[in-house]
């Protein structure tokens, strides 16, 4: 069998969506997988063993020029390709969902029009699948999998799941402390609402005894990063610009990942590395699974999945002193650097 899986973008849903391979597999190693996706995130995903082919595909490119000519483009380059026997649409928006519809197949899947944000994309599908969308983000993506390859795919399987990223080894790493546990400051994100304050990672530092990383991904964000840094009197080391490949094999090394809802984060549950993941305007108990070692934090607020409201900056609000508490808790119980 010949599966296509359209999951376009970004990071961190991509993350999302890659943990449903290793199940696919184990029930059936036979099947073939190719990935579409944005050319941006290619990387993400070229190194997985399970996966036959990634398809990098320059939407987002194309749709930051305007160039209707260069979305066209990437789509007749779709059709190209030779055909499969299903293609199943994650991603659940028109973009993909015309895509999915594009590649050659007999039967285009994604979720049926209650279950997605724009509903429209459903109209381009074969057959439908009914999922709540306000559902947590990975046992979506489980469950339409299950439903397309009729797998039984539960929570203890996900709990147990295998991490699912890969890298190439050969990347040498400074500023890894071999007497300090390792800790990943995730200052950014992709809107302004769910990034925790500077000044308060900066006392989240000054609580913990530990080698300290602070990632960025945009000049913006070096900005802030390097006042985290200039402010800190604990021992903290910005990070080059790095690429996703570097950031996999970085994240591995870590023996904690605190930030908000953003790929990095994500990467680190991907990788069963421990993680504090911190939510204000975003709902947690979606964007997010909750284990043993990855720890949800969510401010007061009442978040509504369809309708994000980017002023909600209640995520200012969360403790400092309370992240810190959990973080000591995981690092005494999971870390296997010296404490």
């Amino acid at each position: 069998m010949r599966l296509a899986i359209v999951k376009l973008s970004a990071l961190g849903d991509i993350v999302h969506a890659m943990v449903g391979i290793q199940f696919i597999k184990k029930f059936n190693p036979s099947v073939v997988i190719d990935w579409f996706v944005d050319d941006e995130f290619k990387e993400l995903l070229e190194h997985h063993p399970q996966i036959n082919q990634v398809h990098g595909l320059k939407i987002r490119h194309a749709k930051r020029k305007k160039s209707l000519l260069g979305l066209f483009k990437e789509f007749k380059n779709a059709y190209k390709l030779e055909s499969y026997d299903l293609v199943i649409d994650m991603q659940g928006l028109i973009k993909s969902a015309i895509l999915a519809r594009i590649i050659k197949s007999p039967i285009t899947l994604g979720f049926d029009k209650k279950s997605l944000r724009e509903g429209l994309a459903s109209f381009f599908y074969d057959k439908t699948f009914s999922c709540d969308y306000e559902k947590n983000v990975i046992e979506r993506n489980i469950a339409i999998i299950s439903f397309a390859l009729n797998l039984d795919i539960g929570k203890e399987q996900i709990d147990t799941k295998l991490p699912f990223l890969f890298s190439n080894p050969n990347i040498k790493l400074k500023n890894l402390s071999k007497n300090k546990q390792n800790i990943l400051i995730v200052p950014g994100a992709s809107i302004k609402s769910k990034c925790y304050p500077a000044e308060k990672f900066v006392k989240l530092i000054s609580l913990i005894d530990a080698n300290f990383l602070i990632l960025w991904g945009s000049q913006e964000e070096k900005k802030i990063a390097k006042r985290i840094q200039s402010s800190s009197k604990q021992n903290t080391n910005l990070c080059c610009r790095l690429s996703l490949n570097s950031l996999i094999f970085m994240i591995k090394q870590m023996d904690l990942v605190i930030g908000g809802d953003t790929g990095p984060t994500h990467i680190a549950w991907a990788l069963n590395k421990p993680s504090i993941v911190l939510f204000g305007s975003t709902p947690g108990y979606r964007n997010s699974y909750e284990s043993e070692i990855n720890i949800i934090i969510e401010s007061d607020s009442k978040v509504n999945p369809l309708k994000l409201d980017k002023n909600d900056f209640s995520i200012e609000k969360i403790d400092e002193n309370y992240i810190a508490q959990i973080a000591k808790k995981l690092l005494r119980k999971y870390s296997k650097q010296p404490r």
